[in-house]
């Protein structure tokens, strides 16, 4: 009977452990992306315009902030925010890349990376 209690002790504490980790990682996570959204956002004004690679870079972090908003409120990792996350970060690098397309190999890249999106695409029906 004592052992059980023992054993409740350190589960529970173990567990408010795991918690307090995940919430001091995703305040260091969450702060990093608001640190990097703002630093890439005076580097545009700087530069007095935005090209479209810095606005899907923009999207980019504000997906990520939205994730972790999400998990504060429901304690759930969405999965589709890690699927918008790596279409949008294919769409820059198609973006990106298009204006490199001088050989075969780049032909073959940016192929590839259109059929992903796709396939994201397709993953992003299926969850909702």
């Amino acid at each position: 009977m004592m052992l059980d209690k023992l054993e409740e002790k350190i589960q529970n504490s173990g567990n408010k452990l795991v918690d307090l980790f995940h919430y001091l990682a995703l305040f260091v996570i969450g702060g990093t992306i608001v640190w990097s959204a703002a630093y890439e956002y005076i580097q545009i004004m700087e530069n007095g315009y935005a090209k479209l690679k810095d606005i899907l870079l923009l999207f980019i972090y504000l997906e990520l902030g939205a994730m972790i908003g999400i998990y504060f409120k429901t304690h759930r990792l969405p999965v589709q925010f890690l699927v918008y996350i790596a279409i949008t970060a294919l769409a820059r690098h198609l973006v990106i890349d298009v204006q490199k397309v001088s050989d075969d190999f780049h032909l073959y890249l940016l192929i590839t990376i259109t059929i992903s999106i796709f396939i994201l695409s397709l993953t992003v029906l299926v969850l909702t």
